[in-house]
This record gives C-alpha cells, sequence and structure tokens, in this order.
C-alpha cells in the first residue's frame, strides 16, 4: 500500500477507510481521505504507539491490518445460532431460556476484543483459594495488593474489560510458587457464562490451564463448560421450570438478589421467546 494521508485520493483510501469501519471508527468510506479519517487516524496511532503524525505509511498500514486480521479472528470465536439451537435441544430446554442466560452473564458476548475471554478476578476467592493451597493469606497481603487479596467480597477493585486481566495477572505473579498461578487463575470467572475456574475438577479437566486453555478457543466452549456446570449442579430442571430465582441464587451466589440476577433473567426469557 501507498503512503497517504489528509486530502489523499484513490483506491488505497477507499481500503484504509473500509479498514477503519472494521476496527469501530465512523468515518465515511470513498476514495478521498477527509477530515473524519484523518481524525480516526490520529486516534488509532495514539492508541496503538506509533508516531501521530495523520500519515498512513508503512507501520500505520501494517498495524491496521494486522488489527484487522485479530478482528476476524476474534469474531470466528463466537457462538452461532445453531450452536445455541444444538445445546437446548441436548439439555431439552428452550432457546429463549439458553439465550437469557447468556445475555444476563455475559451482555451476549464471552470474549473482549482480540480474543481473550472475558473474565471477573474475585479477590476474595484468590484469598480462600491460596488457603486450600495451605498458604496463609495475611502473610503476603500489602497495600500493594490489597485490590487483589482481600477476604470478604466486594465489587470496588472490579476495573471490567482487560482491566481485569491486569489483576489476575498481578494475583498470579505476587509469587513464584506455582500455587500462586494456579490460586488466581481459579479465582477469576471465565467466558460466555463467567464459570469459576476453581469449578475445573468437578466439570472434567484436568488442570486449571487446561480449562482456561479451553476458555481462549470458541464460545462453542464456553458452552460445553456451561452444561457441564449444569449438570453438576443440578440446575437444568430448574432452567426448564423457569424458577429463575431458584437458580440465579445457585449459580450467581448470594449476591443474586442485590444485582437483581433472577429479574433481569425473567425479563431477557419474556424478550426472547416473543422473537
Amino acid at each position: 500500500m501507498k503512503t497517504i494521508r489528509y486530502k489523499s485520493r484513490g483506491e488505497s483510501v477507499h481500503i484504509l477507510e473500509q479498514l477503519l469501519v472494521n476496527l469501530g471508527y465512523k468515518v465515511y468510506v470513498s476514495n478521498y481521505f477527509g477530515k473524519d479519517t484523518h481524525r480516526a487516524i490520529l486516534d488509532f496511532q495514539a492508541k496503538n504507539s506509533l508516531v501521530i503524525d495523520g500519515i498512513v505509511g508503512m507501520k500505520t498500514w501494517s498495524k491496521i491490518i494486522a488489527k484487522d486480521q485479530q478482528l476476524t479472528a476474534f469474531n470466528d470465536k463466537l457462538l452461532s445460532e445453531k450452536d445455541l439451537k444444538e445445546f437446548a435441544t441436548k439439555y431439552q430446554l428452550e432457546l429463549a431460556v439458553v439465550k437469557a442466560v447468556n445475555e444476563v452473564e455475559s451482555s451476549g458476548k464471552g470474549f473482549l476484543v482480540y480474543g481473550r475471554p472475558k473474565i471477573l478476578f474475585e479477590g476474595h476467592v484468590f484469598w480462600r483459594q491460596l488457603e486450600k493451597k495451605g498458604i496463609n493469606p495475611n502473610e503476603y497481603k500489602t497495600n500493594f495488593n490489597k485490590d487483589v487479596l482481600y477476604k470478604k467480597w466486594t465489587k470496588i477493585h472490579y476495573k471490567g474489560g482487560t482491566g481485569e486481566y491486569d489483576r489476575l495477572e498481578k494475583a498470579a505473579g505476587m509469587s513464584d510458587k506455582k500455587e500462586f498461578h494456579q490460586a488466581a487463575y481459579e479465582a477469576a470467572s471465565w467466558g460466555s457464562f463467567q464459570i469459576m475456574g476453581y469449578h475445573y475438577k468437578t466439570l472434567g479437566y484436568l488442570s486449571i490451564d487446561h480449562f482456561v486453555s479451553k476458555m481462549y478457543e470458541h464460545e462453542k466452549k464456553h458452552l460445553e463448560a456451561f452444561g457441564k456446570f449444569l449438570e453438576k449442579n443440578n440446575l437444568i430442571d430448574k432452567l426448564k421450570k423457569k424458577q429463575w430465582e431458584i437458580f440465579a441464587r445457585a449459580y450467581n451466589g448470594a449476591g443474586y438478589a442485590a444485582n437483581k440476577y433472577d429479574i433481569k433473567l425473567e425479563k431477557a426469557y419474556q424478550k426472547y421467546r416473543r422473537l
């Protein structure tokens, strides 16, 4: 691709603007490099450690194309309508029920952009998992790591999105002991249905790393883990009967009522059953 910039014209501009649209920028796709495209390039360069000059040369072209390819790979990991229908048939559940749980637990997606599964790190679970491995968390608690290691549940340290990976890696790196890595990954909920890592053994995975590797593969693997979780915890019947409160209490824990999970599930179910 040739180097282009503000006021450039031609096929290269058209290709650039289409790639920018794919990446979420609101630019008018044409053969003219206008002010909207210029602003988008400045923003892209700023967010991707490039020289912020508005010029689309070799480095900027390479980064934009790489990001577009990553996004394409990410989109190949998403559940299809067919996947959900097959799951509903396998467990004899209404499709609307499956879609409702998927929406409420993950806002309808299991991956962050560019392929990492959605997670939520729980510092109080990290504390508990360390104790189970014979480690006293009090000996490692400092002001520096108080956002990832605490005894009681709180949501004040949640960052969301990629910020949860920062917290996960911070917890895993608190010690060279393998138990810290294991406990940290067990203390995160993973994927579309936010299955806690510490369930890996009861769900039939060989190790926490095996479970996590499956979460990276595809949302179908998230769905498989969800099915295993339902079976192991006798929750399929609760979903069949639309017993949202009982299901939410078992699935989300004591905080289900404060977060209105049962109400959200019912509302989402009614929406999907009308489609």
